[in-house]
């Protein structure tokens, strides 16, 4: 009963994402951006459905039978690298701003782009941690699924990749390979189930692709005009200024 209870309501909310990304591709001018949108889809959403297959016991992937094996070779691992690391994609692509290597967008566009991934990623997995109430494999709470550190992980991973993966592919493998360690050390240190980190991942991954597909509104294209005018009263004096953009 709880099973069923529990699959429903995260097949509930993920319905509820994927008319999400449908609403999304509407206002696309053409049917290309459109396929775009979904072709960027296939990933995230292939990683979301098998850690939704990997939360039954008997299926090829199982929650599980990776908790075993964590149990039976792991069981005194234990790191807090997860809790910094899951940053680090993003800090590689403002130290490369820094140093002057220019990304696919200014730093203010790509810092709006940024927060709009991290608002997308956080709003769905706190939706979800809070309809779920998934207990965590070390017992400590009920907010297990799915992974934040690993979404948020991905979202920076992505979001270095879409920024600089043109420039050069070792900016994407190394953006990629630390988000993917911080899905396996949520495992290893026994604070999610293989479920968790996986639809994690493509929460993070979905979110981002999302974003950029449908970013439209180029901050950096608008001419701004900032007008000052002195005013004066009998007994006050000021500025009047009028931002324009």
């Amino acid at each position: 009963m709880y099973w069923a209870l529990y699959k429903t309501k995260i097949s509930a909310t993920f319905i509820a994402m994927f008319a999400m990304i449908y609403s999304l591709a509407q206002p696309m001018d053409t049917v290309a951006s459109k396929e775009k949108i979904w072709k960027k889809a296939i990933v995230p959403v292939s990683l979301i459905t098998i850690g939704l297959i990997a939360i039954d016991e008997d299926n090829f992937i199982s929650r599980f039978h990776v908790l075993e094996e964590r149990q039976e070779h792991f069981s005194a691992f234990s790191s807090h690298l997860d809790d910094y690391l899951q940053y680090a994609p993003i800090a590689v692509g403002y130290g490369l701003e820094i140093a002057g290597v220019k990304g696919k967008n200014s730093a203010i566009e790509k810092s709006i782009l940024l927060l709009k991934s991290e608002l997308l990623m956080c709003t769905i997995v706190t939706i979800l941690k809070n309809t779920t109430n998934v207990q965590r494999p070390d017992s400590s709470s009920y907010n297990s699924f799915p992974s934040g550190h690993t979404a948020q992980a991905f979202v920076a991973a992505t979001f270095l990749h879409k920024e600089y993966g043109s420039k050069s592919i070792w900016y994407s493998i190394g953006g990629y390979t630390i988000a993917t360690a911080i899905g396996t050390f949520r495992v290893l240190n026994n604070r999610h189930w293989i479920s968790d980190v996986l639809v994690g991942a493509g929460v993070g991954i979905l979110s981002t692709e999302l974003v950029y597909a449908t970013h439209q509104y180029k901050w950096t294209k608008r001419k701004m005009k900032l007008a000052v005018v002195p005013t004066a009263g009998k007994k006050s004096y000021g500025l009047y200024a009028c931002l324009k953009f």
